[in-house]
């Protein structure tokens, strides 16, 4: 058999194809093979992103819980120990009350006790008005409804419209917030 050396005979066209399929094939098969590669180092890269930030977030999600019962810890420990200043403000007060209850048995004159009494009232006013607390003044006052609180109304010519009469009970505020309005009787037109 005779080989025919023409290069544009069949057979070397399809030979001369074959090998360019296989160089395109294997062209394929090398960018194939760097895009997965590329692919794959970018997942790795993208997997360890969020490996970061997934233990950025426990990390953040723990400081938080922490921080969150740090809180209740204090917050339980103001309601539990917070009365202690205003009970050791209060000790002198116990103890006029006890040398009181003693002058009591002994004395018989009520002109004496009543001084225990006056001597007792003075010392807890002036304890209670160095930790904020404050009368409402009512007296001569105009009603307003952000410190009192009217529970009588008296039909009168001898006050102004909307003044307090009389007062009924004491109102007092901590600061400036009202702990208790003042309970008032208050004149309306006749």
């Amino acid at each position: 058999m005779k080989q025919d050396n023409n290069p544009f005979s069949e057979e070397n066209k399809n030979t001369e194809e074959d090998t360019n399929k296989k160089t395109d094939e294997q062209n394929a098969e090398k960018a194939e093979t760097s895009t997965d590669s590329a692919k794959s180092e970018e997942t790795e890269k993208l997997k360890k992103e969020l490996e970061e930030l997934n233990s950025l977030y426990i990390r953040m999600a723990a400081d938080f819980d922490n921080y969150r019962k740090r809180q209740a810890q204090e917050r339980e420990s103001l309601l539990k120990y917070g009365k202690e200043d205003t009970l050791k403000k209060l000790l002198p007060l116990l103890d006029t009350f006890d040398r009181a209850q003693k002058c009591f048995d002994e004395e018989t004159e009520i002109s004496k006790i009543k001084d225990c009494v006056d001597v007792i009232y003075k010392q807890l006013s002036d304890t209670v008005d160095k930790m904020g607390l404050k009368v409402i003044d009512t007296k001569d006052q105009k009603f307003d409804p952000n410190f009192h609180e009217a529970v009588m109304q008296t039909p009168t010519s001898d006050y102004e419209e909307n003044t307090i009469i009389a007062e009924l009970q004491k109102g007092y505020r901590l600061d400036d917030r009202v702990i208790r309005p003042a309970m008032v009787n208050v004149a309306t037109e006749q």
